[in-house]
């Protein structure tokens, strides 16, 4: 897998870039999110932070009013008495919304996006999570809450989750796994913009996955490989999923990231439900990511980086 990182400088000037509206679950002041936002905006995409004052992990879909703080924001970003939403001082673009990741996320669609953009953002993107985020864990999960959310309101949108790391100050060193998880996300979300509009069906949202990573073992983006999966298992009475390394069932997001060899897991998602999409959703995304959607090994064998994109035809992404 190509390091994003090491082609930003290699980029013509008339790269695709799109209005990125960002938020999370883990809290506006946690540094995974503002990795993730300062390499999205050395991508030349115009990005909006919109994301909790604090820490609402496993808050779901959960929704209500955004309220002065009662207390500091995480990480003393912010004191006691600040009003309901607040933003960075340097950087107005930083938001704070004293609420959930639902609400956060479309206080930046409906408020922030019209303010900066001048209309509706282009894309939504959450996390990445501290976290992974498999299963039927993105029924409860703040970031799922947030994506979701999004794709409800007519924008394309993407939940990131990694597995390792914990709740870390944006003040922090940055440390190696954020590093490679926001080099990774990147490079998904701007594969996607380069894929052209309709970003994704409506109604769908991906949710992206990254094994665990450390100084020995999965620590460069060049490690890992993208795999097109499901996000539940599929019983005797599923449908077949898009046609794709040589068949008609995806593997679990779980048992993609338990693969050992670096693997992320793509799925593709019903905002609504948020369980998985049809095949005929798959193949919209299978045509736009599949440059860089590899497949799990077999009877021993690496997986070939391409191998998902040449599986299938690339088809026409409709809404």
């Amino acid at each position: 897998m190509r390091s994003f990182l090491l082609l930003l400088s290699a980029l013509p000037l008339f790269a695709q870039s799109a209005n990125v509206v960002l938020s999370n679950d883990d809290g506006w002041a946690e540094i995974n999110i503002r990795v993730f936002y300062d390499m999205l905006t050395r991508a030349s995409d115009s990005v909006v932070l919109s994301a909790p004052a604090d820490n609402k992990s496993g808050t779901g879909s959960s929704d209500a009013p955004a309220t002065p703080l009662t207390k500091p924001c995480e990480f003393n970003s912010c004191p006691t008495g600040s009003p309901a939403q607040g933003f960075n001082a340097s950087n107005p673009r930083l938001n704070y919304v004293n609420s959930y990741p639902v609400t956060s996320m479309r206080y930046g669609i409906q408020t922030l996006s019209p303010k900066f953009f001048g209309g509706k953002p282009d894309l939504a993107v959450a996390g990445f999570n501290v976290g992974a985020n498999l299963g039927s864990t993105t029924l409860i999960s703040g970031t799922v809450g947030a994506a979701t959310e999004a794709a409800k309101e007519g924008i394309p949108a993407i939940a990131f989750s990694g597995t390792t790391g914990s709740q870390t100050a944006w003040t922090a060193p940055v440390p190696q796994y954020a590093a490679t998880y926001a080099d990774l996300s990147t490079n998904v979300t701007q594969t996607l913009i380069a894929s052209g509009k309709p970003y994704l069906p409506s109604n769908i949202w991906l949710n992206v996955n990254f094994p665990a990573s450390s100084t020995t073992t999965c620590s460069s983006p060049r490690s890992f490989k993208f795999v097109l999966s499901r996000i539940n298992s599929a019983g005797s009475g599923t449908a077949a999923d898009v046609k794709t390394c040589g068949s008609t069932r995806l593997p679990t997001e779980s048992t993609v990231v338990g693969t050992t060899g670096c693997y992320a897991s793509i799925s593709v998602g019903k905002a609504d439900t948020k369980g998985d999409a049809s095949a005929a959703d798959q193949a919209v995304v299978l045509g736009k990511l599949g440059e860089i959607l590899s497949c799990l090994p077999s009877s021993g064998k690496g997986a070939t980086s391409g191998a998902a994109k040449r599986a299938s035809p690339r088809p026409r992404c409709s809404m």
